[in-house]
């Protein structure tokens, strides 16, 4: 494939998996991350996700995003409702320790929603 002067010919998952190799391969101590694999097709999302599961060891993560496969191997996710961080805790914590609260809800929304697809 030939790259086009600028990038113009790639792209926006194109762009956005090289921006996502040059944080990683720079071996930045902390990657921030917003939205990374919002332009991927789900199956190059999942090669990504895993690439930046690996970078995650060796560097400070933050990740801002949407779909919850994004953040559900963090350590740490703090979920944000108008402006303030309202809760906080792993996945497992999320979801079996606030069943009401907001991220549950997410979690249930996008499994109901994979279910009809």
């Amino acid at each position: 494939m030939q790259v086009g002067e600028s990038g113009v010919q790639l792209s926006g998952g194109q762009k956005q998996r090289i921006a996502i190799a040059r944080a990683v391969l720079k071996r930045s101590r902390i990657l921030l991350l917003d939205e990374a694999t919002s332009a991927l097709d789900a199956e190059s999302e999942k090669h990504v996700q895993e690439a930046l599961r690996m970078a995650s060891n060796r560097a400070t993560t933050i990740v801002v995003a949407h779909r919850l496969a994004a953040v559900s191997h963090a350590d740490r996710i703090a979920v944000v409702k108008e402006g303030k961080v309202v809760e906080l805790g792993s996945h497992q914590e999320l979801v079996e320790n606030h069943p009401g609260g907001v991220y549950a809800a997410m979690v249930r929304r996008e499994m109901e929603a994979q279910a009809l697809a």
